[in-house]
């Protein structure tokens, strides 16, 4: 500190301001960034409305008078008063010593700089009524003094979390993925909701039935609302979802929260299993295709593979309940969470067509990378070539990989219905299909909300996945 005790110099103080000024300028954080400190803004522009003139007439006059004396403009007038007062000194006889006349001189120009100087600014000012004094400075001066330093942590502790956020790269790209599921989960839940709006089902004929008097369908879309305007619905549905309470179902009278609560937990376990299954099992299977191409093992397991896609999972489900349960009788033919043995068939069922899937593209993504300059240099320097397949193919060849697994994850878990009617499984897909000919508008909007919502966080783990298994997204996470 020099000359200014109350003031504050410290790297804290200056990288904010320096996040501060960045924010600004995207207009997407600039909105969060006022939203999110607006008491602390109430005050910062108030200052910077009082302090706008003085800080322009400080602040322009100092880089102006630099650029000009930069262009020779101040050594010019030095040169014209020079010749002024030696004209003068011989019209008037008089001696002068070069020193003074420099001296007289110098003194002549910097009136005339600064009298240019300020017509200049004047002229400017009424010509476009614009100050140089930024919002981003006002801020920076004044978190300069620790007194509100202090004092604004407590109005603004949303916006330090947020510059904080926006700061960190990682933060900011696993903040903004999350920002943008939220987005996709309203979308889907206004998708799907105006979609049964639209239904020509009528929810009350169908669960009071055929002999239901007007006065009956009447009081029925009375009690569940739905003789409300779309709009309300929506909102209502919306509001909802944010309190995590969708209501009752029309069918039942069961609460939503509580039935999904009981039925969701069943197909997750049978997806992630059957996920982890397949993916231990069709990356060594690709990875021994890409190493030996069009050998005896290649033809054999891309073989399979194109069986595994093209078999229809209710079909398959049948094939195994009558030999391994009808026949052998080896395994359940029905779903009994008390019994681990029943998992195993509707684990097979929905793990073939991700297994196929994953080998598959294990195969093309190694062959593609494995050609590459690289891995030629790495064979070059003597490495082994599992040295070179583990260390240097796999890493890179997994970017598509980890992409089919995550698009085939949400395929299995929102397309599981099939797999859970066959074998008579109480999961969120089965609960989704029977209410779907009511059409039971709570109870669906709650299985496809909360399915949404988890293959939401499913792709944004697969979006980091991706900057941890690629520097070049890490990178450019910095960079942004």
């Amino acid at each position: 500190m020099t000359g200014h005790t109350s003031a504050m110099d410290s790297p804290l103080v200056d990288r904010l301001g320096n996040i501060f000024s960045k924010m600004l300028l995207h207009p997407t954080y600039r909105f969060l960034l006022l939203l999110a400190g607006a008491p602390l803004h109430l005050i910062v522009y108030v200052v910077y409305l009082s302090n706008k003139k003085k800080s322009m007439h400080k602040a322009k006059l100092e880089k102006l008078e630099q650029q000009w004396i930069s262009s020779g403009y101040r050594e010019q007038l030095f040169k014209e008063a020079k010749e002024q007062l030696q004209r003068k000194h011989r019209f008037f006889g008089q001696t002068v010593t070069p020193e003074k006349l420099d001296r007289e001189a110098n003194q002549i120009a910097a009136i005339k700089f600064k009298e240019a100087l300020l017509r200049h600014l004047d002229t400017e000012q009424d010509g476009n009524g614009k100050s140089q004094t930024t919002y981003a400075d006002t801020f920076i001066q004044l978190i300069r003094h620790p007194a509100f330093l202090t004092i604004s942590i407590i109005p603004g502790v949303l916006m330090y979390i947020l510059m904080l956020i926006y700061n960190n790269a990682y933060f900011k790209y696993i903040a903004e993925r999350l920002v943008m599921t939220v987005f996709v989960i309203f979308g889907v839940a206004f998708l799907v909701f105006t979609i049964l709006y639209l239904s020509p089902l009528n929810p009350a004929a169908n669960i009071i039935g055929e002999t239901a008097t007007a006065e009956q369908i009447a009081k029925f879309n009375q009690l569940y609302g739905l003789d409300q305007p779309y709009l309300t619905q929506l909102w209502h549905t919306f509001r909802g979802i944010l309190t995590f309470d969708l209501g009752k179902s029309f069918a039942g009278n069961e609460v939503v929260t509580t039935s999904i609560a009981a039925k969701f937990p069943v197909t997750l376990t049978l997806t992630v299993i059957s996920t982890i299954v397949a993916v231990l099992i069709a990356l060594p299977i690709g990875l021994v295709s890409a190493t030996r191409p069009n050998s005896f093992f290649d033809y054999t397991f891309m073989l399979i593979a194109l069986i595994g896609l093209s078999i229809p999972n209710f079909w398959q489900g049948l094939v195994l309940i009558l030999n391994f349960s009808i026949k052998l009788h080896w395994l359940p033919a029905t779903y009994n969470p008390q019994n681990a043995l029943t998992m195993i068939m509707p684990i097979v069922v929905l793990g073939t067509g991700l297994t196929a899937a994953v080998a598959r593209m294990t195969r093309s993504s190694t062959l593609e990378v494995i050609h590459e300059d690289y891995i030629t240099t790495a064979r070059a320097k003597g490495l082994s070539r599992r040295q070179v397949l583990w260390k240097h193919a796999v890493g890179n060849a997994l970017i598509p990989i980890i992409t089919v697994i995550g698009l085939q994850f949400g395929a299995m878990l929102g397309g599981a219905a099939v797999t859970e009617k066959v074998f008579n499984i109480n999961g969120i897909g089965s609960y989704i299909v029977d209410k779907q000919f009511i059409p039971d508008i709570p109870a669906i909007m709650g299985g496809v909300v909360y399915t949404a919502i988890t293959i939401s966080i499913v792709n944004v783990v697969i979006d980091i996945l991706y900057a941890f298994f690629d520097p070049r997204i890490r990178s450019k996470m910095k960079q942004y």
